[in-house]
């Protein structure tokens, strides 16, 4: 049950990165649910971590999520 309430706030913390308004913002957010994962999965920290911020960065250049203007 604690794995799956887990899994379910880096979802959440996943959506709400795409309605931050800039990078930074959506960086810690994608941070942090890197953190989360690496905790559920197992994975090295550092290496989850770097990469849920990237993906925060890079979701609006991506066309995945737009910052609101």
């Amino acid at each position: 049950m604690q794995k799956t309430s887990i899994i379910l706030a880096a979802v959440a913390m996943f959506g709400l990165a795409g309605c931050l308004d800039n990078d930074v913002e959506r960086g810690v957010a994608g941070a942090g649910a890197g953190l989360v994962a690496s905790e559920v999965l197992g994975t090295d920290r550092t290496g989850t971590i770097l990469a849920g911020a990237a993906v925060g960065v890079l979701c609006d250049d991506a066309g995945v999520c737009r910052p609101s203007r």
